[in-house]
C-alpha cells in the first residue's frame, strides 16, 4: 500500500475526528473558556436533541432512503407530550408513552406509504413533515402548552449523579443505536439493503418490512427527542423542530454516511453533530450574526456532500 492510499485511509477514517480537534483548538485560541466543563456540558445538551434524531436517519440513509419529516413528527409529539404532563394529570409514564407512540406512528405511516406505493422516501416524509406540522397546530390550536409535573420537568432539567439528564438519555440512544446497527440482524439487512436492494431481495430479505422498521426507528428518535425537547424548555409548541430535519442529515452526512446508502456508522453521526454543535457553539460565544451561521451551515452541508461523492469515486 502506497503512502498516498494509507493516507487517503487514514483520512476516510478519523477525518472528522482531526475536523472536531481543530475546530476544537482554533475556537480555544480565540476562547480560552471555551473548554470550561460548563460550556463542554451546555454544548452537548444542546446536541442531545439532534443526535438523536441524527441516530435514526443514519438508519434511514444507510437503508438508501432520506426522512424529511423528523422536525414536524417533534413538533407534533412536543404538543401532545405537553398536553399530558400537566401536574396531578397523569404520571410521568403516560406523556413518555405516548411520545414514544406519536413519533413510531408518524414513522410506520411513512415506511407503509413508502413500501406499499413505492412513491419515492422524499415525496413520501416530505408529505409526512407537511402534515404533521398541520396536525401539531391543529391539536394546539397553534398556542404553546405548558404547567408540567416536576418529574416530567426532570427529564430535559434534572441531574443524575452530575450529568444532566438529556446527555445520559443520549448516551443510552448512541449505544443502543450501535448496538442494533453493528451487532444485530435489524443492522446487517440494513446495510445489506442500501448497499444492493436487489441482491438482498434476492438473498431472502423482506426489504419492506425492514424498510418498514428502519423508518419506525427513526420516528422513535424523533418522538424522544421531542420528549427530551418539550421538558428542557418546559413548553409544548407546534413550530418546535423547525429544520431538525436539515441538521439532523447534516451531522450524519459529515459522520461519513453515505447518501447512496449502504456505508455509515453511530459513532460517525456523534461526531457529525458534536461538529454541528461545536461550530455553533463557537459562533455564538465569538458573536457571529445568526444569518452568517445560517451561511456557514449550508456550505458545510454541500462540502459534506461533495466529500461524499468523493468517497464513492
Amino acid at each position: 500500500m502506497s503512502f498516498k492510499e494509507r493516507l487517503q485511509r487514514i483520512n476516510e477514517k478519523y477525518g472528522t475526528i482531526f475536523i472536531l480537534i481543530l475546530m476544537g483548538t482554533i475556537t480555544t485560541i480565540l476562547y480560552p473558556g471555551f473548554l470550561s466543563s460548563t460550556n463542554l456540558t451546555n454544548l452537548i445538551r444542546q446536541i442531545s436533541i439532534i443526535a438523536i434524531i441524527a441516530f435514526g436517519s443514519t438508519f434511514v440513509i444507510i437503508s438508501g432512503g432520506i426522512d424529511l419529516s423528523p422536525g414536524s413528527v417533534v413538533g407534533l409529539t412536543s404538543v401532545v407530550v405537553a398536553s399530558l404532563a400537566h401536574p396531578g394529570m397523569y404520571p410521568v409514564i403516560v406523556p413518555i408513552l405516548a411520545g414514544i407512540i406519536v413519533g413510531s406512528l408518524a414513522g410506520l405511516i411513512n415506511g407503509v406509504i413508502i413500501t406499499k406505493t413505492r412513491i419515492p422516501p422524499f415525496i413520501a416524509t416530505l408529505g409526512m413533515m407537511i402534515t404533521a406540522r398541520g396536525m401539531a397546530l391543529i391539536y394546539s390550536k397553534g398556542n404553546p402548552i405548558g404547567n408540567f409535573s416536576k418529574e416530567f420537568e426532570f427529564i430535559g432539567g434534572g441531574e443524575l449523579f452530575g450529568i444532566p439528564v438529556p446527555i445520559l438519555i443520549l448516551i443510552g440512544l448512541f449505544i443502543l443505536s450501535h448496538i442494533l446497527l453493528n451487532n444485530t440482524i435489524f443492522g446487517l439487512y440494513t446495510y445489506a439493503i442500501g448497499s444492493n436492494e436487489q441482491a438482498a431481495i434476492v438473498s431472502g430479505i423482506n426489504v419492506n418490512r425492514q424498510k418498514v422498521l428502519i423508518y419506525m426507528y427513526a420516528g422513535l428518535m424523533a418522538g424522544i427527542a421531542a420528549i427530551v425537547l418539550t421538558s428542557r424548555i418546559i413548553s409544548g409548541q407546534p413550530l418546535a423542530g423547525v429544520g431538525f430535519e436539515l441538521d439532523a442529515i447534516a451531522a450524519t452526512v459529515i459522520g461519513g454516511t453515505s447518501l447512496s446508502g449502504g456505508i455509515g456508522t453511530i459513532p460517525g453521526t456523534l461526531i457529525g453533530a458534536l461538529i454541528m454543535g461545536t461550530l455553533n457553539n463557537a459562533m455564538d460565544i465569538l458573536g457571529v450574526s445568526p444569518y452568517w451561521q445560517q451561511v456557514f451551515k449550508g456550505v458545510i452541508i454541500v462540502c459534506a456532500v461533495v466529500l461524499d461523492q468523493r468517497r464513492k469515486k
